[in-house]
């Protein structure tokens, strides 16, 4: 009898959206269902991708072009598809992602100009057809996002962008929301840390009951 497929599940969001906090609350959360859980991020996730990602973040990279930190960004997520989502989710476990594809949209698209067209066809190529089941969208106001950042001191290259490129981003992550409600949920991150975890859980029933069938 074949394994049944695993469950992959990405986050999602703008700086200082709390993701880090609702990955701790939901690793426990699943974990404690008995679900054996992966948990990664993006760029990084495996030795290449964390080599990538010191250097896509690195203030010192100033002048890098667009067109360098999109491919940057697919060479991590190559590796760790290959690597490590693709592999567990074929062993019957779960993942759970900071960020993936979505944000390549979002950042590299919506925030740096890439047309969408060359994202897709990078993902289609670098992917592999491995695509989330859910994605959580942690969705804040800028300027609010930007506060709560603020007092983690040490911006990476990318953080330190202005709000404007921070305004783009949130425009495109949430119309890639709007144009795929079926795998996208939207979290107000502006609530309490503990009603984003409650909210998150709640989105992630469907998945539960789907394994318990």
């Amino acid at each position: 009898m074949t394994e049944r497929r695993g469950r992959f599940i990405s986050l999602e969001g703008g700086e200082g959206a709390g993701k880090s906090t609702l990955l701790a609350g939901l690793r426990a959360h699943i974990e404690g269902r008995g679900i054996d859980l992966v948990q990664t991020r993006e760029p990084g996730g495996t030795p290449v991708g964390e080599a990538v990602r010191a250097i896509a973040l690195d203030p010192a990279m100033r002048g890098m072009a667009a067109e360098t930190e999109l491919l940057l960004m697919f060479a991590s997520r190559a590796q760790l598809v290959r690597q490590t989502i693709a592999p567990a989710l074929a062993a019957g476990r779960w993942v759970l992602c900071d960020r993936y594809v979505d944000a390549s949209y979002a950042y590299q698209g919506g925030g740096r100009g890439q047309p969408p067209e060359r994202i897709a066809e990078l993902e289609r190529w670098a992917c592999d057809g491995v695509s989330p089941d859910l994605t959580l969208l942690l969705d804040l106001p800028v300027a609010t996002g930007r506060a709560r950042a603020a007092g983690r001191g040490g911006a990476d290259r990318i953080e330190a962008e202005a709000d404007a490129f921070f305004e783009r981003v949130r425009e495109r992550y949430r119309a890639r929301a709007a144009a795929e409600p079926a795998r996208f949920r939207v979290i107000d991150a502006g609530q309490s840390p503990e009603g984003v975890l409650r909210a998150a859980i709640a989105a992630l029933e469907p998945l539960f009951a789907e394994g318990a069938a």
